[in-house]
């Protein structure tokens, strides 16, 4: 999403209007007063809505907006026509299928049909499923996922839960938002089957198409078989069309009936069926895109693990959560990067299970992973250290082994816009030193060896004090190995220590992905 806004203090209010959910482009949008980047508004890269950007492809847009007039005009066709479409492009019985307008509806209707007096769900985890039960007076057991664990479901420990609080209904949602959190197709399986004398069974499958870890890690065509298991799928999410609200449920036929009865005759409107229409004649560039969100999601990963002092857990959706530096309020960064960077993010104080510790960051092409790492390093350490691009070759290898045209916009975007935003912000928060990095805060700031980060510049202070002492007696001459690997074994790495570096506090944690430290 890009907005322009001129008015970020008006932007920023919007967050506590409403503490539910993130306000929306269109609230943004108004709280600029609709200005454009020409009428002196900021462009405002959006990290907040997981959404696809590499899909629709730029040719779908051309042809929707060809029919721009007749979708606004006309009535869509009944939902049994759209779905069908879409039943045979899935290769799935237009029986054992529902389609809702957005996954938000289909949620509803389950609670409403299908829950009766309890639902467990494992916490954090998408609001709707823990709002909408209790909404209607139901009880939702929460089951917390260990961040010791790095926020990964233990399908035993999850069963024994539900048993242990008598739940009637479990959900749990493959990969999980915000963590990305991921269990393997087996493991699922073999959680529907404990859980089988259940009154249901939700699996909430929703980003999985951005999943890498397997082929094809549904459960759609084991859910049809049972008598208590619905598998729900979003389509907004994974076309990059949020604002075309479609997605659907797959169970066997007579739960599938049971939701499909109750929804309205035109829940589907005109672009979603106009959407639906074409994917047969884009399932190439569809493919595409996930391939390009996967390789994006590696490398922001790397990026992100790189900033002092932030926790980088690992993700199968498209995006990562991530967790602030000690004393780093989430809710303030987020102001400061859209107020002072145009970037908006996912603060996650909201979330049950959460807290203003923790963000969600979408997965965007590098351009806009950028002006976000620009921005975090600003706003939290008070220095533009981090602003040189990761390594350009990994990133660019993926795209190019694949065929068709795709891969030529995200090569021409880096160049392109990479070196435009840094030149922008930079100046504009240098000159002005009154606000106080985030991440100092809590740290003294006494000159040392960038030790946080490298753990190298330490080699040549030992050596010097073993060749004093040539003794035999003396034989701790292993103890400065253990300090640090020797500098001949990585010449490169001492060499190519940034000297901004050096400005990192003393006693900044190693920053490393989280299953790194977990090993």
């Amino acid at each position: 999403m890009t907005v322009a806004v001129g008015v970020t203090g008006n932007a920023t209010e919007l967050f506590r209007a409403n503490t539910a959910h993130s306000p929306s482009y269109f609230a943004l949008r108004r709280a600029a007063g609709g200005l454009s980047p020409s009428g002196g508004g900021r462009d405002i890269v959006d990290f907040c809505i997981p959404c696809n950007p590499y899909f629709p492809s730029p040719a779908m847009y051309d042809k929707l907006q060809e029919s721009m007039r007749d979708i606004l005009t006309y009535y869509p066709s009944s939902t049994d026509v759209i779905t069908n479409e879409l039943c045979s492009l899935l290769g799935l019985n237009p029986q054992t299928v529902a389609m809702g307008n957005g996954s938000t509806e289909l949620i509803t209707w389950i609670d409403h049909l299908l829950v009766r007096e309890s639902l467990a769900i494992p916490i954090p985890t998408f609001g709707r499923w823990t709002d909408q039960p209790m909404e209607t007076g139901k009880r939702v057991d929460m089951f917390l996922l260990p961040e010791a664990a790095g926020f990964a479901l233990d399908p035993a420990a999850f069963v024994a839960f539900v048993r242990a609080r008598g739940s009637r209904t479990a959900v749990i949602c493959n990969p999980n938002n915000p963590d990305g959190g991921f269990l393997p197709k087996h493991a699922v399986v073999a959680l529907m089957d404990a859980l089988s004398d259940l009154d249901l069974v939700v699996i909430d499958e929703s980003f999985l198409d951005f999943s890498d870890a397997e082929a094809w890690p549904s459960v759609a065509d084991e859910a049809v078989l049972r008598p208590n298991v619905v598998v729900l799928r979003s389509l907004g999410k994974n076309f990059g069309l949020h604002g075309i609200r479609f997605g659907y449920l797959v169970a066997n036929p007579a739960l599938a009936g049971k939701v499909r009865r109750m929804l309205p005759k035109w829940n589907l409107n005109s672009f979603a069926e106009a959407v639906v229409f074409m994917l047969k004649d884009h399932r190439e560039e569809y493919a595409q895109s996930l391939r390009m969100v996967s390789r994006d999601r590696q490398e922001m990963t790397w990026q992100l693990a790189a900033l002092p002092g932030l926790t980088v857990y690992p993700s199968q959706g498209n995006f990562v959560f991530v967790k602030l530096p000690d004393g780093v309020d989430g809710a303030v960064l987020r102001d400061r990067l859209l107020a002072e960077h145009g970037v908006l993010v996912r603060e996650c104080g909201n979330k049950l299970g959460s807290s203003s510790r923790f963000m969600r960051l979408v997965v965007r092409p590098q351009a806009d992973v950028q002006r976000l790492l620009t921005g975090l390093s600003t706003v939290l350490y008070g220095s533009t250290w981090y602003a040189a691009p990761a390594p350009a070759p990994a990133a660019a290898a993926p795209v190019q082994e694949q065929p068709p045209p795709p891969p030529q916009p995200a090569p021409q975007q880096l160049p392109q816009i990479q070196p435009a935003p840094p030149p922008q912000p930079l100046p504009q928060i240098q000159q002005a030193p009154p606000p106080q990095p985030l991440y100092e805060q809590p740290f003294a700031p006494p000159p040392a060896p960038p030790q946080p980060v490298y753990e190298v510049r330490r080699e040549p202070q030992p050596q010097p004090q073993v060749q004093p002492q040539p003794q035999p007696q003396v034989q701790p001459q292993v103890q400065p190995r253990a300090e640090g690997p020797a500098t001949d074994m990585y010449p490169a790495l001492a060499a190519e220590v940034p000297p901004a570096f050096a400005a990192v506090p003393s006693g900044t944690p190693r920053p490393a992905l989280y299953w790194q430290d977990a090993s």
